[in-house]
């Protein structure tokens, strides 16, 4: 059945292909953006294009609510400015909407509302699955307390689902396009030792992730969205030189790392051994669980 939708974040790299995803299935969007409509509509097609979520209050309501905003975490470097900037994007941003939605004439069925695997921290070599507890450090905090704010609106008698997504792999941009390059030009490695987790996940799998969640009516709660075979960054940089074509002699060691982003090189440097426990036993299908076929169709139009 058709539903309203309301997406904060549509025009993100996970946003612009889930509002196309959407639309397809006849549902009606509207997409809450600071870009101007026509930018809104150019991202993710025949949407109603919202400025200011005030603009919202006392609506008459949405059947669903998939939140998605927050400014990209390793766009800079971690000064105590730029954490503020992080944490208004998301929790201030969460926090706003949620009282948004409570002036509403009805509430939604659903809030789906972004998280990352970094709500546990640097893990090791540990499993990592929903249960798991988290080391306390800036990304966990962040998010604990993103969705926290999100989970708040459970109060109101409304499914609250979580998606802790890991590193997202897609065409056209994300992580990927920024490494590239250098793997191009054969100046590719791994990262300090290598031993570190990357919880890796196909765009097109994270689309369809929010929508399962927003369609399963008994599904609530945090859900991992990474794939079930999460690998090492030395397993990751093998696979990506594979793909390209290319070798990848150069590591990048970590003082160097440190040295350069500071307390931001920790995303890089540790990581969560984290598989989708919850998806995973309740019978959702990845497309892409494999690495190398991954990443041959993120970049297949770039070999």
């Amino acid at each position: 059945m058709a539903k309203k939708i309301l997406i904060t974040g549509g025009t993100g790299f996970i946003g612009q292909v889930l509002c196309r995803e959407l639309l397809a299935g006849n549902h009606e969007l509207t997409v809450f953006s600071r870009q101007k409509a026509e930018s809104v509509k150019a991202c993710c097609g025949r949407v109603e294009a919202v400025r200011d979520l005030q603009q919202l209050w006392s609506h008459p309501g949405f059947d669903a609510v998939i939140n998605l905003a927050g400014e990209g975490i390793a766009d800079k470097r971690w000064s105590e400015a730029r954490k503020q900037q992080l944490r208004d994007s998301r929790i201030a941003t969460t926090e706003s909407l949620v009282n948004v939605i409570r002036s509403w004439g009805r509430a939604p069925e659903v809030l789906v509302s972004g998280s990352a695997v970094g709500f546990y921290g640097d893990q090791g070599p540990d499993i990592v699955t929903e249960d798991t507890r988290p080391h306390d450090e800036f990304t966990h905090r962040l998010c604990r307390d993103w969705e926290n704010a999100a989970l708040a609106l459970s109060e109101d008698g409304v499914r609250v689902c979580v998606s802790r997504t890991g590193v997202v792999a897609g065409p056209g941009g994300g992580f990927l396009e920024r490494m590239v390059l250098p793997f191009k030009l054969g100046l590719g490695g791994r990262i300090g030792s290598g031993t570190q987790y990357m919880p890796w996940v196909h765009r097109d799998d994270v689309v369809s992730a929010l929508i399962w969640m927003m369609e399963t009516s008994d599904a609530s709660g945090p859900f991992n969205v990474a794939s079930p075979n999460p690998v090492t960054n030395a397993e990751f940089t093998r696979c990506l030189g594979k793909v390209l074509h290319r070798p990848t002699l150069f590591p990048v060691p970590a003082p160097l790392l440190k040295a350069g982003l500071g307390e931001m090189s920790r995303l890089l440097l540790g990581g969560q051994q984290a598989i989708p426990a919850k998806l995973s036993s309740a019978g959702f299908q990845f497309r892409y669980s494999d690495l190398e076929q991954a990443l041959a169709d993120c970049l297949k139009h770039q070999q």
